[in-house]
C-alpha cells in the first residue's frame, strides 16, 4: 500500500467551504465575501441552473478562494465536453478549480437529460479514466486512444487542442453514498463528495473502509485524499431562533429520510422502519408532518445540535478523523456575524479531538 498511511487525514487543517449562488449576478459578490470571511472554498450544485458558469465568475473576482461541482451531472454530458470546460476553468482560475462529478439516478438522466443509463460505477470509472486520458493528451502530448466500453475518444487534431497552461488538471471528486461508488472513488478520484444526508457512524462504519479498500487497489494514500462533507447545524442567538432551526432541520432530514436511495443510512442505525413511514407520508404529499417524526436521537445523528458558543467545537468533533473539508449548513436565519464568529473559532486552536487524530 505505498508508503503512507492510508488512515489518517491529509496533514492540512480542516477546510471550511462554502456553497453560491447559481444566479449569476448574485455571485461576485457573495464570492468576494466568502473569500474575505477566510473560507477556503465555494461550490455550486446542477439544479435549476447550469454548475459551471458560477465558478467563471466566481474566479474572476477571488485570488485565492477554491472554486468547484458538487455536483456536476457527469453522465448528462460525455468526457470531452467536461474536459474541456474543466481545463478552462483550471486556467482561468490559476488552478483552483476542483471538478466534482455524481450520477444523478436513472429517471433524470433519461427522461430529463435525455442520454443513456447502465451500469453507474463502471460508466463513472470510464468516465474518469477518460477524462484523465484527455488531459494527458493535452498536457503531455501523448497520443489520444481510449475505446471504452461507453465512450470512445479516439480524434485529436492539433487545431483541438487548447493552449497549455502549467496549473496541471483538475483535482476529480466523486460523490458517493453506497460502498460501491465510494470503492470506486478510492480508486480512481482525488475526493470524495459526501452526502448531507450522512451521519457519523456511517462515515466511520460505511464509507471510510469502502475508500480505504478502494485505495488499496491501487496502492494510493489516504493523506493525498480528501473527503468534503455537508453537515446540518442547529443552533441560535435564542432558545426560540434553537427550536426554529431544529423544525427546518428535522424536516430536511425527513426528506431525505423518504429517499429509497439514503434508506441504508438509516438501517445501520436500526431506523429502517422510519424509512418506510416517510416513504409512505411523502407519496400523500404530508411534507410538514413528516418532520415531526425526527426525534431528538435521529436529529442529533444528522446534526450538530449545539448553542452558538460550542457550535465550533461540535464541528471539529464531528469532523476529526474522517472529514478534510466540512461545509456547514447554518440555519438560514443566522446572522453573518455569528457565523463569522464561528468560523473564527474553528480556525483557532483545534480542539482535543481533532489534536489526538494519529
Amino acid at each position: 500500500m505505498g508508503d503512507g498511511d492510508v488512515s489518517g487525514l491529509r496533514s492540512d487543517p480542516l477546510k471550511i467551504d462554502r456553497g453560491i449562488p447559481s444566479q449569476l449576478d448574485r455571485v461576485p459578490k457573495v464570492a468576494t465575501a466568502l473569500e474575505h470571511r477566510g473560507y477556503h472554498g465555494c461550490w455550486t450544485g446542477e439544479i435549476s441552473h447550469d454548475p459551471f458558469l458560477p465558478l467563471l465568475l466566481a474566479a474572476e473576482h477571488t485570488t485565492h478562494l477554491e472554486i468547484g461541482t458538487n455536483i456536476a451531472v457527469a453522465f448528462a454530458r460525455n468526457p470531452m465536453t467536461v474536459a474541456n470546460i474543466g481545463w478552462d476553468l483550471q486556467t482561468y482560475s490559476r488552478g483552483r478549480f476542483n471538478l466534482g462529478l455524481g450520477t444523478q439516478i436513472q429517471p433524470h438522466i433519461e427522461k430529463r437529460f435525455s442520454m443513456p443509463w447502465s451500469h453507474p460505477v463502471r460508466r463513472m470509472r470510464e468516465f474518469v479514466t477518460a477524462l484523465h486520458e484527455i488531459w494527458s493528451c493535452w498536457h503531455d502530448g501523448t497520443r489520444l486512444s481510449f475505446d471504452g466500453e461507453f465512450y470512445t475518444h479516439k480524434l485529436m487534431t492539433p487545431m483541438f487542442v487548447p493552449e497549455p497552461q502549467p496549473h496541471g488538471v483538475p483535482k476529480i471528486f466523486l460523490a458517493a453514498v453506497g460502498p460501491a461508488m465510494t470503492r470506486l472513488c478510492g480508486e480512481v478520484a482525488d475526493g470524495l463528495l459526501a452526502h448531507a444526508f450522512t451521519t457519523r457512524r456511517y462515515l466511520d462504519e460505511v464509507t471510510t473502509p469502502a475508500l480505504l479498500d478502494g485505495m488499496s487497489r491501487t496502492g494510493r494514500r489516504r493523506s493525498d485524499f480528501q473527503v468534503a462533507c455537508p453537515v446540518f447545524v442547529v443552533t441560535g442567538e435564542t432558545a426560540e431562533d434553537m427550536r426554529t432551526a431544529a423544525a427546518a432541520t428535522r424536516k430536511q432530514v425527513a426528506f431525505y429520510g423518504s429517499t429509497p436511495a439514503y434508506r441504508p443510512v438509516l438501517d445501520l442505525h436500526g431506523w429502517g422502519d422510519l424509512h418506510t413511514d416517510l416513504h409512505r407520508m411523502s407519496k400523500r404529499g404530508e411534507w410538514d408532518a413528516m418532520g415531526e417524526l425526527i426525534d431528538d436521537e435521529v436529529l442529533a445523528a444528522f446534526a450538530v445540535v449545539a448553542p452558538l458558543d460550542s457550535v465550533a467545537d461540535r464541528l471539529r468533533e464531528r469532523c476529526a478523523g474522517v472529514i478534510d473539508r466540512v461545509l456547514p449548513a447554518f440555519p438560514a436565519g443566522l446572522p453573518e456575524t455569528a457565523v463569522t464568529t464561528v468560523l473564527h473559532q474553528m480556525r483557532a486552536q483545534p480542539a482535543a479531538a481533532e489534536r489526538s487524530q494519529p
